[in-house]
């Protein structure tokens, strides 16, 4: 039985329930990570006794479960709309977006489904852009290959936020510390591909190369859609 099939428990003596759980756990891994959240610490978030959550949660994996089915309610939208494309580009900038609200979303993205009520409205809505523009393999893969693009491209981002808060070196600073042992490699002559990309290749915002990328990742898609089945 999955938490989200787990009554909770009835009439308890001070006001409590998973939701209070959900949003104090929320609270203490955006302020610290998921290494700050566990039970115990979301007790005493919440001035009640560990043992009392067990009645909500088993574990602390369920707790993560249904944090990131909350936030996946923050990925949902509003509407969805009628072009495949604009509806799967919708969702990946609305969970890029939830992932830098909520950084530690990133470390449990790509693992196994879930399946909260979010987390399957959000899902519903992928399947549900591509339905009847090819068979249902085709449409899988389509999105499969949509999140992965997406999950890796957060990780990146997110990997890159917490280097720069640990060493407190910004991209360009990191840059311009690292740039005479770059040029003594480069000058080597070893890399010549590496070279051509640093001298002649244009930095962009993260925001602009996810896009970039995103756009890509759709073209291909849409390439795939317009076969004709095997």
């Amino acid at each position: 039985m999955t938490v989200w099939d787990r009554p909770e428990p009835p009439n308890p003596p001070v006001p409590l329930d998973r939701e209070l759980i959900i949003t104090a756990a929320i609270a203490l891994a955006d302020e610290g990570g998921l290494e700050a959240v566990s039970l115990r610490k979301v007790a005493a978030r919440l001035n009640a006794g560990p043992m009392r959550l067990y009645g909500y949660i088993s574990t602390k994996q369920e707790l993560f479960d249904l944090m990131v089915d909350e936030v996946h309610g923050e990925i949902l939208p509003e509407e969805q709309p009628g072009d495949w494309r604009e509806a799967l580009r919708v969702v990946a900038h609305r969970t890029r977006r939830a992932a830098l609200r909520h950084e530690w979303l990133a470390d449990l993205l790509g693992g196994r489904p879930t399946l909260g009520p979010n987390g399957l409205a959000v899902t519903e809505a992928k399947l549900a852009a591509l339905d009847g523009l090819a068979d249902i393999d085709t449409v899988m893969r389509a999105v499969e290959t949509v999140s992965a693009y997406l999950i890796g491209v957060i990780r990146r981002e997110i990997a890159n936020l917490r280097a720069e808060r640990a060493t407190g070196l910004s991209k360009r600073d990191w840059q311009r510390a690292s740039g005479p042992h770059m040029t003594r490699m480069l000058a080597t002559g070893r890399f010549p591909a590496l070279t051509k990309a640093v001298h002649d290749g244009t930095d962009v915002d993260p925001e602009r190369s996810f896009t970039i990328g995103l756009d890509w990742v759709l073209d291909a898609v849409a390439l795939k859609l317009s076969q004709p089945p095997a």
